[in-house]
């Protein structure tokens, strides 16, 4: 799935970045709190790997029928 689709307007892009800021910092800050500072840094980095190849994978309306990335 592209991150920004054709359609979006330059204000939907702006709140999707702003949004996925804020969410990055707050989980960063919940890790460290449960984890302290070297295991948070870690759990942060893994969650937002997932979370990248997660969008990273799955297909959008844009996407040809069956076509893989």
């Amino acid at each position: 799935m592209p991150y920004f689709t054709a359609d979006q307007t330059r204000d939907i892009r702006t709140a999707k970045v702003l949004a996925d800021v804020f969410c990055a910092i707050m989980l960063a800050t919940f890790w460290v709190v449960f984890f302290g500072w070297l295991g948070g840094l870690a759990a942060f980095i893994v969650t937002e790997a997932c979370l990248l190849s997660v969008d990273w994978l799955v297909p959008s309306k844009d996407d040809a029928a069956a076509a893989i990335r």
